[in-house]
C-alpha cells in the first residue's frame, strides 16, 4: 500500500479484524468491546465552555496553546505527579495535543537523527504495541525494535535485555503505563531501571501515560515523578496525557505532552511545520477539564465497577487476569483469532484479536507473536450493557471445542 520503508508498517488492527468477521454474519444484535473509546456524558461544564468559546473558532490557535490551556495543563501536571511547583513552568515544559496519537507520532521525528553509533537509528517498541508507534518509527527514518512484554517479564518490555550493539543506536523508546492492552503498571524501580539506561545509552523515553488516571489500586507511579526523583530534572523525557480516557472525552482530540525543556521546544518548532493546532474552543474546554477532578473520580469508579463485574462473571474462566490499571481485558484464550471469529458468529459480541497488537518474534512462526493467545476486550460500554455481554461470553469460551 505504502511505498519505500513504509511498506514496511503492520497492517492495521482494526482492517484486520474487519477482514476477519465481516464476511461472518454477526450471532445476535452486535455490541462492540473492541475499540477503546470510552463512552459517558458529557460533562456540563466542557460544553459550557465550548459554547462560550465558540466565536474563537474564527481564530487561528497558536502552537504552544493559550495561557489559560498552560496554566491548567501544567497545574494537573504537578497536582497528579506530586511535583514541586518550581519543576513545571507553563512556558517551557508542556505543549497541547490533538489527542495522544497526534504527539506519539510526531515526537518521533524531532528526536530520531539519521545515524547513530554510525548506523540507521533504532526506536524500542513494546510487543504487543499500539500501531501509533511502529508507524512513527518508520515515518521518522528508525529501525522499529519489537521488544516482548509477556507474562515472564511482567507485561512490560525488558529493554535491558536487548544487545549492546542495538541499545547504542537507539534513538527513543516507547513505554505505556498503564499499558495498552494487558493493564500493566511500570513501578518506581522499573522507572529507575529506564532511565538509568536512557542515560548510559543516551535515548529519548516516550512515555504513553493516557491511562494514568485509570486504576484500581495504588494510584500509578509517573514518568515525571520517577525522574524528578532520579536526576532532579527531567532530561531525556516526554510523557503523553489524554483527555480520551482521563475524562471521557474521546471526540475532543485533545491531550498534553510534558517533559524537559529542550524537547518541548524542539518539538514545538518541528509542530510549526506540521501545523497540528487545538481549536480555542477546544482548549478552553480541556483547560476545564484538566482542572476538574470529581467527573474523574466518577469515571474511575465507574470502570472498577465494570471491572469488578468482570472479574465476578469471568473469574478463573477465559484465561482472566484483573490489570492494574486501564479499561482493557487481556484474556488468554488459546488462539485469539479463533476465539473472536467464534464470539462474533455466536453472539454478535466483537473484540479484537491480541495477534493484530503484536509481531512474530521468530518469522514465519505465527505463535511466536506474543499476543497470538489472547483477545482485547475494552470495557466502554455502561454496566447494564456490559454485565450481560460479559456473561455470554464467559459461555462462549468455556465452551469445549466441537
Amino acid at each position: 500500500m505504502f511505498p519505500g520503508r513504509l511498506s514496511q508498517l503492520p497492517p492495521a488492527m482494526f482492517a484486520q479484524l474487519s477482514m476477519l468477521l465481516d464476511p461472518h454474519k454477526p450471532g445476535a444484535d452486535p455490541v462492540s468491546l473492541a475499540v477503546g473509546d470510552p463512552r459517558g456524558a458529557v460533562p456540563d461544564f466542557v460544553m459550557e465552555a465550548l459554547n462560550r468559546h465558540a466565536h474563537q473558532f474564527g481564530e487561528y490557535p497558536p502552537i504552544i496553546g493559550t495561557q489559560d490551556w498552560r496554566d491548567a495543563a501544567a497545574g494537573w501536571i504537578k497536582r497528579r505527579f506530586a511535583l514541586p511547583d518550581d519543576t513545571i513552568d507553563s512556558e517551557r515544559h508542556v505543549l497541547p495535543l490533538n489527542g495522544t496519537r497526534e504527539g506519539l507520532f510526531l515526537a518521533a521525528f524531532a528526536v530520531a537523527p539519521e545515524t547513530k553509533a554510525g548506523q540507521r537509528p533504532a526506536i524500542l517498541i513494546p510487543n504487543p504495541f499500539y500501531q501509533t508507534y511502529a508507524a512513527a518509527a518508520l515515518g521518522a527514518g528508525a529501525d522499529a525494535i519489537f521488544v516482548p512484554a509477556t507474562a515472564a517479564s511482567g507485561f512490560l518490555p525488558d529493554f535491558a535485555s536487548l544487545p549492546k550493539s542495538v541499545l547504542e543506536r537507539t534513538a527513543a523508546a516507547y513505554i505505556c503505563s498503564p499499558s495498552n492492552p494487558e493493564g500493566a503498571v511500570a513501578n518506581a524501580e522499573y522507572w529507575r531501571n529506564l532511565f538509568a539506561l536512557a542515560d548510559r545509552f543516551d535515548f529519548t523515553v516516550f512515555a504513553d501515560e493516557c491511562y494514568a488516571d485509570i486504576y484500581f489500586g495504588s494510584k500509578p507511579v509517573g514518568a515525571l515523578t520517577a525522574r524528578m526523583e532520579s536526576a532532579k530534572n527531567f532530561s531525556r523525557l516526554l510523557t503523553f496525557h489524554s483527555l480520551s480516557k482521563r475524562s471521557c472525552l474521546p471526540g475532543l482530540r485533545s491531550g498534553i505532552v510534558a517533559g524537559n525543556a529542550a524537547l518541548i521546544e524542539r518539538f514545538k518548532q518541528f509542530r510549526n511545520y506540521a501545523g497540528p493546532q487545538l481549536a480555542m474552543p477546544i482548549m478552553a474546554a480541556s483547560a476545564a477539564a484538566w482542572r476538574d477532578e470529581e467527573h474523574v473520580t466518577a469515571i474511575r469508579a465507574s470502570f472498577a465497577e465494570r471491572m469488578a463485574a468482570a472479574e465476578r462473571i469471568l473469574g478463573n474462566r477465559a484465561g482472566f487476569r484483573k490489570p492494574d490499571g486501564g479499561f482493557f481485558l487481556w484474556l488468554d484464550v488459546g488462539n485469539g483469532e479463533e476465539a473472536a471469529l467464534k464470539l462474533w458468529r455466536k453472539a454478535g459480541i466483537r473484540v479484537l484479536a491480541g495477534a493484530y497488537m503484536g509481531r512474530e518474534i521468530e518469522p514465519g512462526k505465527i505463535q511466536s507473536n506474543p499476543g497470538f493467545s489472547f483477545i482485547r476486550v475494552a470495557l466502554v460500554h455502561q454496566l447494564s450493557t456490559i454485565t450481560p455481554t460479559l456473561e455470554r461470553m464467559g459461555e462462549i469460551l468455556s465452551e469445549e471445542a466441537p
